[in-house]
């Protein structure tokens, strides 16, 4: 009699739709990388072809001038829609559309692969970049001149592909360490609610052969726990049974984090990035604080006759000077700039630095740098409210009634502050401390929320 062997084939593994679809963005690399080359035209058109165009004439449209229509996809629509699918989605504009991380990879690919130094790799480089960026921006007027923006962003792209041809093989060095906005993305994915997830279990039991897996940003993979670095690119989607596309509560990240997942960089770039530094590049223009600073240093300056600030001979690289649009900045401009900039920042974020600090220390066993991860709707939501006010500039050139929004702005920024109000009372109000503290922590908390909406209230509904 001849031995029947039974053979136990294990039940396929289930997946669901989340999980598919990452599958399919792995198998259909050559179709994201076809995508994103069409991403770099369309992005070199729109940053290089304006600057070889007169300025616009008086009574140009959107309609029937490329100028303006380029800046209108590009400030109007592409920079704060980028923002707001980084909420959504994590950070897929970075893994599958971004142009300068497309050219970063590809000359890193054929460059010289050379190891990556220690001082590149300082966690700080993206604060800095994107504080100088901002403020650079303002002094130049990058939204409204297309010599200026590729001049700031034709800059970082061509930065991009250097440190790509020098640092790495097949990585995205420039995108993990230097880029201007990845914090700042690094920061709002955190709160979205897609993401690659990693089960550690799974991939310590996975006995197969696994292909490898060339993670452009430099992840640890195995390890990865937040969506903060994650380009969400697909690529190891299903990578030893282990990663998955998978929805989460947007809160999770925040309130299941441990202190060390909270870093210094992370927190002085939302505090004085983007509460402080953003906020006030939104608002000088509109602020009377601004132009009664500026006619105080120029009576002061003509008092003493002294006339060289008062002067307007500054290069269009470094202060904006456009004498056929009449549109020229002196010295004292610029100077006033960077005074209004750097003393909102400064006060904006040192009462938030000094809030957070004080509310972790009356609530107990919490760092503070976890507790100001709480204010990331706020500050995200916020970025994107500010970068729409040039979409809506254009359309109101254009004539579109916009009597909707007021209330559409009223109810996002409420929907922040109470966002950030509950992921912050939640933080707090588990800690082990007497409910007293907790309620002064909590008291101490908002102060800055309520600074920050009210920033946002006089430059909406008062200037």
């Amino acid at each position: 009699m001849i031995p029947i062997q039974v053979v136990r084939v294990a039940p396929p593994r289930k997946t669901h739709l989340l999980q598919r679809l990452g599958d399919a963005m792995r198998r259909h690399a050559r179709l994201i990388r076809a995508l994103q080359w069409m991403v770099v035209l369309f992005y070199l058109a729109l940053v290089v072809l304006p600057v070889f165009l007169p300025l616009p004439p008086q009574g140009a449209s959107v309609l029937n001038n490329l100028t303006l229509f380029a800046q209108f996809l590009f400030w109007g629509i592409w920079w704060p829609f980028v923002i707001l699918s980084v909420f959504l989605l994590g950070r897929v504009w970075c893994g599958v559309l971004c142009p300068e991380g497309a050219l970063s990879e590809l000359a890193s690919k054929h460059g010289l692969g050379k190891a990556i130094p220690r001082w590149l790799r300082w966690s700080g480089w993206p604060t800095v970049a994107f504080i100088l960026t901002t403020v650079y921006g303002q002094l130049v007027s990058v939204y409204e001149y297309p010599q200026a923006a590729l001049l700031i962003l034709g800059g970082s792209t061509v930065a991009a592909i250097i440190v790509g041809y020098v640092y790495g093989k097949n990585k995205r060095v420039w995108c993990r360490y230097l880029c201007p906005v990845s914090g700042v993305f690094g920061l709002l994915a955190k709160v979205a609610p897609l993401h690659f997830a990693v089960d550690e279990s799974a991939w310590r039991e996975f006995s197969g052969h696994a292909a490898r897996v060339n993670c452009a940003p430099l992840i640890d993979m195995r390890h990865m726990s937040s969506a903060s670095k994650c380009h969400s690119c697909g690529r190891c989607s299903g990578h030893r049974d282990a990663i998955a596309l998978e929805a989460r509560w947007p809160n999770q990240e925040i309130l299941a984090a441990t202190p060390r997942d909270a870093s210094t960089p992370d927190a002085i770039l939302l505090i004085y990035g983007m509460l402080g530094v953003a906020m006030a590049a939104f608002q000088w223009s509109a602020s009377p604080w601004f132009v009664a600073l500026k006619a105080l240093a120029a009576d002061w300056l003509i008092a003493h006759d002294s006339f060289v600030l008062l002067q307007d001979n500054a290069p269009w690289w470094l202060l904006t000077h456009y004498p056929a649009a009449a549109d020229v900045f002196t010295w004292l401009d610029g100077l006033c700039i960077l005074a209004y900039i750097g003393t909102m920042a400064l006060i904006l974020g040192s009462l938030t630095l000094v809030c957070m600090r004080g509310a972790a220390r009356l609530a107990g066993d919490i760092d503070w740098r976890h507790l100001t991860m709480a204010l990331i709707p706020l500050a995200g939501l916020g970025v994107f409210l500010g970068l729409s006010m040039m979409t809506t500039t254009h359309l109101r050139a254009e004539g579109v009634t916009l009597d909707w929004l007021g209330p559409v702005r009223t109810f996002l920024l409420s929907i922040a502050l109470g966002w950030s109000g509950w992921l912050g009372w939640r933080l707090l109000w588990r800690q082990q401390v007497h409910r007293l503290a907790s309620l002064a922590a909590c008291a101490l908390y908002c102060m800055p929320l309520l600074a920050v909406w009210a920033c946002w209230y006089l430059l909406f509904f008062v200037w």
